[in-house]
């Protein structure tokens, strides 16, 4: 597997991130005879080491940079916080051919970093978009290690039903759109405008567009019919989810038309989710992370609090 890494003077400076970055490497899932080998993964390690970890996982085409505004807010709480870039994004390793990544190979990337290098038990985690797609495959194959679960803008796709016109317009453009423009991506999918130092950061990991093979492949792994690869084992994951009896929050916005009505799945089948005040995020986008970190970070955070 060819990869490339993004130079570490791309992430100089970068507006309110001040975070020290971490790395492991992790097997690349090729076996040793067809070139296998290992991958660098960057995350970010916040707050008192001795704490119960919050696993912040983020989507497309984003990187740890969207958690910027919550961690602080986490780690002020008193949490340390885990926040991984996955591969082919942000600081870790890029394969250079969209054929490189997979479903289940972004699963068993982070399960490595997780599960094997970090050893995270006593979770709470939180994902949004792809982080969610990914996550929950994480929760619900070892889920012993989680306490608790918050998901907000995001879903577990099986492959049933039909694919929302936003997604599929999105799916459409990653593919045929000539420019791919990281940083404009992410501002059109918040609820405000995002400064140019804001987008430039979102640029970072990207410097053209062989960096960019992870985030114009993403879109199509999404399961959106049967004889997807990935809706088996969805499937299956959705029976651990109909039998999570530990906290599961739902903390969407108001303003986001590609997943909007996905929490109804959550809230009626997990049962964690049963009884509980779900929030709406009001005057998020897509990314409420960008919109109302700090107030999403508040609501981790008391969750965490209520159901300690």
């Amino acid at each position: 597997m060819k990869t490339i890494r993004t130079p570490d003077e791309q992430f100089a400076d970068l507006p309110d991130y001040p975070f020290g970055p971490h790395y492991a490497e992790i097997p690349d899932g090729l076996p040793l005879g067809e070139g296998g080998g290992t991958l660098r993964v960057h995350y970010l390690d916040e707050g008192p080491a001795d704490a119960a970890p919050v696993l912040l996982l983020h989507g497309e085409p984003s990187w740890s940079y969207l958690y910027r505004h919550m961690i602080t807010v986490l780690v002020a709480a008193g949490h340390r916080v885990v926040v991984p870039d996955l591969v082919g994004f942000g600081r870790s390793d890029k394969p250079t051919e969209q054929s490189d990544y997979t479903y289940a190979r972004h699963v068993d990337w982070m399960s490595s970093l997780v599960f094997d290098h970090l050893d995270l038990t006593d979770v709470t985690f939180f994902g949004q978009d792809w982080g969610g797609l990914v996550g929950l495959r994480l929760v619900t194959a070892q889920p012993e290690r989680f306490a608790r679960v918050v998901v907000g803008n995001t879903f577990l796709p099986t492959g049933h039903g039909t694919p929302s016109d936003a997604f599929l317009a999105w799916q459409k453009f990653s593919q045929t759109s000539p420019r791919f423009d990281i940083g404009r991506i992410v501002s059109g999918g918040c609820g405000r405008d995002l400064s140019a130092g804001e987008m430039a950061a979102y640029d970072a990991p990207f410097p053209d567009d062989s960096f960019k093979a992870g985030a114009r492949i993403f879109p199509t792994l999404v399961p959106t019919s049967l004889d997807d690869p990935e809706s088996g084992p969805n499937i299956e994951a959705w029976k651990v989810l109909e039998a999570y009896d530990r906290p599961f929050l739902c903390a969407f916005s108001d303003g986001d038309k590609i997943t909007a009505g996905n929490d109804g799945p959550f809230r009626a089948k997990v049962p964690g989710a049963a009884g509980l005040d779900h929030p709406t995020m009001v005057g998020g986008g897509h990314f409420l992370q960008e919109d109302v970190g700090p107030e999403l970070a508040a609501v981790i955070a008391n969750f965490i609090a209520a159901t300690s």
